[in-house]
């Protein structure tokens, strides 16, 4: 039997450190020279981001993040700005240091109906993310298990494809998965002088952002917003 090759992991470099506030502050005076806007963000150039995480009784998710694994795949439900008419299920693949995401369109309709145990519709979908997901939640009980909210600002540069990102006011829900709902409880994680600095790229990082990024006081971890999340419960 002839042997079917896999294809390539084709990802790109994501890298994450914990910032001041000042240190911000002086990024993004600098990076505004060079860099472009995201051209979806509101006026005063951000946009929140609500997720619904995916996991099961036994944390395997959270534990293939803390321990490290060389590959592991991570499952959410997102919106934007709390639009509950656009919702995209999305996959994160990491392999090593490289990232690669993929995405579908699905409905409110269909989150609800993931979130109360209703998952047999998504065996025969024409999604080929939903049906994978559907053997996730079938053999591993993956479940949405909390929700993280966030604000990001985000700077573009065509050369690299480079997108570097501030996320502030990062709260969790606990372990309620009630992702529609504008008014769920939400609490605090990060200390509140720090931002998440995000810097994601294809091949390389363009010099002149590199020297841009050297700022003081950073600290380059694997932060994860759900890790953090989950130590609130």
């Amino acid at each position: 039997m002839q042997k079917t090759e896999q294809p390539a992991f084709k990802g790109r470099v994501e890298l994450k450190h914990e910032i001041s506030k000042m240190d911000c502050f002086l990024l993004r005076h600098n990076l505004q020279h060079i860099m472009k806007p995201d051209p979806h963000a509101n006026e005063n150039g951000r946009y929140l981001i609500r997720s619904v995480y995916f996991d099961n009784l036994d944390d395997k998710i959270m534990t293939q993040k803390k321990e490290g694994f060389y590959r592991r795949d991570k499952y959410r439900v997102r919106l934007y700005d709390y639009n509950t008419e656009l919702l995209h299920l999305e996959k994160k693949s990491k392999v090593d240091n490289l990232c690669q995401k993929t995405k579908c369109r699905i409905t409110a309709e269909e989150y609800e109906r993931m979130r109360h145990g209703d998952i047999e519709w998504m065996h025969a979908d024409p999604r080929d993310l939903i049906r994978e997901l559907y053997v996730q939640m079938t053999l591993y009980q993956l479940k949405p298990i909390t929700i993280v909210d966030y604000e990001r600002e985000v700077f573009i540069y065509e050369h690299g494809n480079v997108r570097v990102t501030f996320d502030s006011s990062i709260k969790t829900s606990f372990r309620n998965n009630d992702l529609l709902n504008p008014d769920v409880i939400m609490i605090d994680t990060l200390e509140p002088n720090m931002v998440v600095l995000e810097v994601k790229y294809d091949e390389y990082l363009p010099d002149i952002i590199r020297k841009m990024l050297q700022v003081t006081d950073r600290r380059k971890s694997a932060f994860s917003k759900y890790q953090i999340s989950r130590m609130f419960g």
